[in-house]
């Protein structure tokens, strides 16, 4: 049996439907930004590898940083002890972080760094005898993870129906997309902040905090926003003493083309969530950063203050040597130029997209570009299947979000790789029926 009849006995595989999806790909190696399957048919990986790759696969820098640090010490309880690559990694994140973030708290992955902010945020107002602060704020299509507390935030969403009856209550307002050549950004924002801050002046007591995907929401569709729609939601939480919760799970780490949406925007958010590229995709990590305000309140003589959280591989001192490897790279001239050239050749090339029958809204923020085909597309339907079998076929791995499709390579993907991308995908939209 080959790898792929094997897995179809034994694996139950994510966001999948089986009665209906695909065999698997059977992938048997990496280097840069390709993937190679069972036959050594490249593929292009134009999605990071779901969003977590940042220099290319197996990229030796980082694979010896973990193997050194493998020989030295793989793994401590970090309740008591703490170990020289954590603290390290903990100190280089701050100098890049807003000002205002002081403390690192480690997890494991997108979603419980979500979770744990939530948790903190929640527990940040009741140690102050602030009980009467319940509810959050999020915004429409926005995905957060799959724990309960974020699936509650990311709810409407639409990917968790089943446990909708689980989830507590949030309060959910527009999220204000726009795109290349749109003519309403402005007024949508304001008629999203008007109705926030209505809600806000009559609710505003019991409102804990306010999270939101900066910038771009990811699993919803790569929605964006402008900056300033963030820099007033900043001045709107500030005004009713509620908390600014960014996930930037996905757009930290020059996604958007600066370090972070947060550094894009200009705007300090009370807590961060960090997640996918802080390892360059080779280790599960995550951290939840906040301010020195949050942490302070959580000091006491006794438990009962205590952030009852923790992981049995919370700062995995591997996944740390790996996050300080991935700093490093992203910190090179080189690693900057290929940014730089990543942002140019989107602008360029989809621009020659747009013309295209079949192509609508393209917009694009950093080193991210999208644009969406017809509803039939929708998400994981025979249509939106066959269109990434048409790309693989061609040596794209696109993985469409329904009818949205995407493009974030790793960082080390050439102009010329890139621009050729771009003409497979014209040549083959320009064959689909929409």
């Amino acid at each position: 049996m080959n790898l792929t009849q094997r897995d179809a006995q034994a694996i139950w595989h994510p966001f999948t439907q089986h009665a209906t999806a695909a065999n698997p790909v059977g992938i048997s190696r990496g280097k840069g930004a390709y993937l190679f399957d069972e036959n050594n048919h490249a593929l292009l990986d134009l999605i990071s590898s779901w969003w977590v790759n940042l220099h290319g696969h197996a990229h030796p820098t980082i694979a010896k940083a973990i193997y050194d640090q493998a020989m030295q010490l793989e793994h401590v309880i970090f309740a008591g002890f703490t170990h020289e690559p954590a603290v390290q990694l903990a100190e280089n994140l701050l100098t890049v972080l807003p000002s205002n973030l002081k403390k690192v708290f480690y997890s494991d992955n997108g979603s419980t760094a979500i979770e744990v902010a939530l948790k903190m945020a929640y527990q940040f107002w009741y140690n102050q005898g602030q009980k009467q602060k319940q509810t959050f704020i999020a915004f429409e299509r926005g995905y957060h993870g799959d724990t309960f507390g974020a699936m509650a935030l990311g709810k409407s969403s639409g990917y968790f129906h089943a446990y909708e009856n689980f989830l507590f209550e949030v309060k959910t307002f527009a999220f204000p997309q726009t795109w290349h050549g749109c003519i309403t950004a402005e007024k949508d924002e304001q008629l999203v902040l008007r109705q926030l801050e209505n809600y806000l002046a009559q609710s505003g007591e019991t409102v804990i905090g306010m999270l939101i995907e900066p910038l771009i929401q990811g699993a919803g569709g790569m929605r964006m926003c402008r900056s300033n729609f963030l820099v007033a939601l900043k001045k709107l939480c500030q005004k009713y003493q509620v908390l600014l919760i960014f996930d930037e799970v996905m757009t930290g780490f020059y996604r958007t083309g600066e370090y972070f949406a947060a550094t894009k925007a200009a705007v300090a958010p009370d807590i961060m969530c960090l997640a996918k590229g802080i390892t360059g995709g080779f280790l599960p990590l995550a951290a939840t950063v906040c301010t020195e305000a949050i942490y302070a309140a959580f000091l006491s003589q006794t438990f009962q203050k205590t952030l009852v959280h923790g992981h049995s591989y919370t700062a995995n001192p591997l996944g740390c040597a790996a996050g300080l490897a991935s700093l490093k790279l992203l910190q090179q001239r080189e690693t900057q130029s290929n940014i730089k050239q990543i942002v140019a050749t989107h602008e360029q090339q989809l621009q020659m997209l747009a013309s295209c029958k079949n192509v609508k809204r393209a917009r694009q923020t950093g080193t991210i570009a999208a644009f969406e085909l017809s509803d039939q597309f929708a998400y994981a339907s025979p249509a939106s299947q066959a269109l990434q079998h048409r790309f693989a076929k061609r040596g794209l791995l696109i993985r469409p979000l329904g009818n949205v499709i995407y493009l974030m390579p790793p960082f080390c993907i050439t102009p010329e790789e890139l621009i050729e991308s771009y003409t497979i995908l014209m040549e083959e939209l320009s064959e689909v029926t929409v």
